[in-house]
Formats: C-alpha cells, structure tokens, sequence
C-alpha cells in the first residue's frame, strides 16, 4: 500500500534540497539516471568501471599529494612518483595497457608541475565547501583554491583539473556550473572574493579561464535553484509511494537517450538507453597514445 504523502506543517520553513553539483547536472542531463543513481533502492548495478576515469583519479590523486609536501619536496620527479604510488589500474583492456597508461600519467603530471611555483601554498587542495540559498544546499569539492591578483586585486581562484581527450575552451569555463557555485561558496566560506574560474588541462598544460561578474554567478545560482526545485518535487514523489508504483516510474523519469548513453553506467537498465547506443569498451574513453 503506497504510503501516505507527507504533508508540511504549518509555519515550518520548506526543507532544502540537498546535492552536489554532480547531483544537479544528472538530473539536468537525464532524470532516468538521476532515478537509478540516486533514488531506487538497491540501486542498479553499473557497468565495469571506466579506464579514463581511473586515469583522471590517479593525477587528481597525485597532484593533492603533492601540496601535502613540504615545499622543497615538491619537485616533478615527486609528482610522478606519487602518481605511480597512487595507480588506479581499473577498466584498462589488460596490464599492459595499464603500465603504458601509467607511465604517460606520470609523465604528464611531472610536467605540469614543472610550471608551478612549488613555494606557493594554495588556500586549499581537494577541499569541500558549501553554499546555502533559500532553497537549495550543495556541498562539493574544489581541485585547488588559490589565491592570486586579478585585476589588480587579490582574488580567490578556482582550479579545476581535466585529463580528457579535449583541452577545453574558455566557453567551458564560462558556463560550468559546478565551477560557478564553487565560486560562490568559497567567497562565502573565507569572506573574499571570488569570481575567476580555470580549467587546467593536464596532458596539454591549456588553461581556459572565466572571470565572472556578480550578475552572472547570481544568475548559476539562479540555474542551479530551478534545477534543484524540479528535481526535489520527484524526490517528494519518490518518497510518497512513487517508489511503490513502478508503472509510474518512466512517465516521471523520463530517459534522454543519444550517443552519450554509450558512456552511462546504468544504460543496461534503460531499454531505451541501450537502444540508443552500445556501450563503450571501459578502455575507450583514453586518448590515443603517440608510438
């Protein structure tokens, strides 16, 4: 029997909607997902992990350790080791493969660090901050947050790493929410200003930067409310027996199928998604290696 839908009290403020930024752009890109990763219950399996993805986690993995050295510690031939130390060797096609992989992460990270300054401490590597509205609650996590002079000013800045086949473009930057609401949060949090954005991309060195107004990070935040507001009404459906009536499940969740099913973990479970697209090898996503 469909449990009874919980009703507000009187007077009592609306609860917030609780998510990562993670959790918002799932929504925003296909609620069927957003059903299978965050509500159903066991939740379906995924797929066999992605290489690309292990790869990416071992240079994010690396470059957090190596803020953790001291200062004349944090060298290139410090950066690679920690990167080997650290291997995430899930979805390569074989060992072989994994090794190669390997040895070309590390010598990406060794040269990216070779254009920082080792002596500069960023305000935080890895680190999780928050922003809170009237309406919404999200929590994530930032790659670095330095703090430099822009525009004549010192500034906080948001850096995000990326290890994809793609150097990105400073469209990417411009209309990143994640980035934006860090942003946001991280001014909040430590009370200074932050408004540039940057995108590192590691196995190209590229930099795609933003600097943003208070218009336009008013008007992510706006974003990310209106996309919280939409996923939070399902939420409460969920919670008040939609669970209990699958036949109502599709209608509510609907699948946005195309070529990116390919690379959805819970595809499988979606006839319309596996329709759509054939999963990828889990080695697929890699940049082609030179030789």
């Amino acid at each position: 029997m469909p449990a009874e839908p919980t009703l507000p009290l009187a007077g009592m403020p609306e609860r917030l909607y609780v998510a990562s930024p993670s959790r918002l752009l799932t929504y925003l890109d296909c609620p069927r997902r957003y059903r299978m990763t965050y509500l159903q219950r066991p939740a379906p399996p995924p797929g066999p992990p992605w290489a690309h993805l292990s790869f990416g986690s071992s240079i994010h993995l690396a470059l957090r350790g190596w803020y953790d050295l001291p200062a004349q510690e944090r060298t290139d031939t410090a950066a690679a080791r920690l990167l080997r130390a650290g291997w995430v060797d899930d979805g390569y096609r074989d060992d072989q493969q994994s090794v190669a992989y390997r040895e070309h992460a590390a010598d990406l990270v060794a040269a990216y660090v070779r254009g920082l300054d080792p002596t500069e401490e960023p305000l935080g590597a890895e680190r999780t901050v928050s922003l809170r509205t009237a309406t919404l609650a999200v929590t994530g996590r930032v790659d670095r947050l330095d703090e430099r002079v822009v525009d004549g000013a010192r500034e906080l800045v948001v850096v995000d790493y990326k290890t994809g086949r793609r150097p990105p473009e400073v469209s990417d930057a411009r209309g990143s929410l994640a980035l934006a609401l860090y942003a946001v949060a991280a001014g909040r949090v430590l009370r200074r200003t932050c408004r540039r954005v940057e995108l590192h991309h590691v196995p190209s060195g590229a930099v795609a930067s933003w600097t943003h107004t208070p218009e336009s990070l008013e008007r992510q935040v706006a974003r990310a409310e209106d996309i919280g507001a939409e996923a939070a009404g399902l939420d409460r459906a969920w919670a008040d027996g939609l669970a209990e009536r699958p036949g109502d499940w599709d209608a509510a969740f609907p699948p946005r199928p195309g070529p990116q099913c390919a690379w959805c973990d819970v595809a499988r479970h979606c006839p319309q998604g596996s329709a759509a697209a054939p999963r990828k090898p889990s080695w697929a996503g890699l940049a082609e290696l030179a030789g």
